[in-house]
């Protein structure tokens, strides 16, 4: 038998376009990650002067008071100290005396390295420091500090070798889990209640016995709460454990928590200090991986209905035929397409169409299974994948289709308009036919387009002619 082949209008970007963007505008916020882990973080130019300060403020300066003008503005009166802002080579670790906003000297610890033009001439420097100016006593803070500086800087690297942020985050916690002794670090989501909390990310083992004292709200007189960034230390079947809160600016309520082995040695200053200075680059790679969720949702999903689009549909469809076979059970495809669609944006405008299709597509998810495939093609055409279904209750979901369409989108319509309605082709694929899905496709297709030319506005099933 003769068919017909339809061909898809390409889509205007692909996922991996759509995704490669993102990677690409992820830099940007990838600088911003480094300077929120420091406490003073800068970029000079070739004259030394000054181009990026982060924080603001950075030690007591505000940052645009910084900006365009000489490093020298920080180094302290009389010379002979260490210049991290023209370096030649890179320094780790490196004490430098800072003069603070009020003129009092700051001593940090610095990394810093120099900036190269593409012929290698060194056009600038940049470098991140932690203040080691306010712990009790200058040998604990040395200590300290230069312990946490070493920890963090593990800890870029280690997320910086990654481009997904679930393995950004599994590095830092990897990193964090092996410098503490912990038995496992985690991140918990709390959406509303300890009863919906739920494991986003763990190294290690005995998660489980923590999840639900991890996600409980803080106790009478305890000084952290969900946004201080204050940890707090408790105690889970002699497991000490230790709980940074970490919410995220889109208002997601994270913590970030770790625990020993039971009767393990219990957390110290050090140790709140390292989860502390990590909670930052958690809550920042939370922040990327929702952005990164919601445009991979945005390349499957239609912007206008919220239904799946013709390239998810297709995917999705591929995958669902392969359980099918594996399930041994019948499975139907059926196009609908809008009747007399064209008046409503001719006559009404583009809006009242949009309002159109987004009825029918509400429609169309209270009429099939939340298991079901519904996606809108483009334009006025949708399709439907229905796992588990013969032709039979494929044309009792048309017939109630024909008649709730042109009565759900009367009002819209008006009584001047031809009613729109709905023209639907279905074919089933039986259990034990292994029909290419192109060719599904073609048999739906056609026999819509047969109801189109019987006078719109029913149902028509396709029977596969076997050889």
């Amino acid at each position: 038998m003769n068919e017909l082949a339809i061909t898809a209008p390409p889509p205007a970007a692909t996922p991996a376009e759509v995704m490669q963007g993102a990677l690409i505008d992820s830099r940007q916020r990838w600088r911003e990650l480094v300077h929120l882990a420091a406490d003073f973080a800068f970029e000079t130019d070739e004259w030394g002067r000054f181009t990026l300060i982060s924080p603001d403020p950075a030690l007591d300066w505000a940052a645009n008071a910084l900006i365009g003008q000489p490093s020298t503005t920080l180094l302290p009166d009389g010379g002979g100290v260490f210049d991290p802002f023209r370096v030649s080579a890179k320094v780790r670790h490196r004490q430098a005396w800072l003069k603070r906003g009020d003129g009092a000297i700051a001593c940090l610890t610095i990394s810093a390295a120099p900036i190269h033009d593409p012929n290698g001439r060194i056009i600038g420097a940049r470098g991140v420091g932690f203040d080691t100016t306010e712990l009790d006593s200058l040998a604990a803070l040395t200590a300290g500090t230069l312990r946490r500086a070493e920890v963090m800087d593990n800890i870029l690297w280690r997320v910086g070798q990654e481009f997904l942020p679930a393995r950004m985050i599994d590095a830092a916690l990897d990193v964090l889990a092996n410098v503490t002794g912990a038995q496992g670090v985690a991140v918990v989501i709390v959406p509303t209640s300890v009863d919906e909390a739920q494991i986003a990310h763990v190294i290690g083992t005995g998660a489980d016995a923590v999840l639900r004292i991890a996600a409980q709200s803080p106790g009478q007189g305890e000084p952290w709460s969900p946004g201080s960034g204050i940890p707090a230390m408790r105690t889970v079947d002699t497991r000490p454990v230790l709980i940074a809160p970490c919410q995220t600016r889109f208002g997601e309520n994270a913590r970030l928590v770790a625990w020993r082995l039971p009767e393990g040695r219990p957390w110290d200053t050090d140790d709140t200090h390292l989860i502390t200075s990590c909670g930052p680059i958690i809550r920042m790679i939370l922040e990327r991986e929702a952005m990164h969720l919601e445009m991979a949702q945005q390349a499957r999903t239609d912007s206008l209905t919220g239904l799946l689009n013709r390239r998810a549909f297709l995917e999705e469809m591929e995958r669902h035929a392969a359980r099918q076979g594996r399930d041994n059970e019948p499975a139907t495809l059926m196009f609908v397409d809008l009747d007399n669609f064209k008046p409503v944006n001719d006559r009404l405008g583009h809006e009242a169409g949009d309002d159109v299709l987004r009825h029918t597509a509400v429609l169309l998810r209270k009429t099939f299974r939340p298991t079901d495939l519904v996606a809108r093609l483009g334009g006025d055409e949708f399709a439907i994948w229905m796992n588990g279904a013969d032709h039979m209750t494929a044309a009792e979901r048309a017939e109630y289709l024909r008649d709730a369409v042109p009565s759900e989108l009367a009002d819209i319509t008006g009584p001047d308009l031809p009613r729109v309605g709905v023209s639907i082709g279905i074919a089933c694929r039986d259990a034990a036919d292994a029909e290419p899905l192109d060719s599904l496709m073609r048999r739906a297709d056609r026999a819509m387009y047969e109801v189109k030319r019987g006078g719109r506005g029913h149902w028509r099933v396709s029977l596969r002619k076997r050889p």
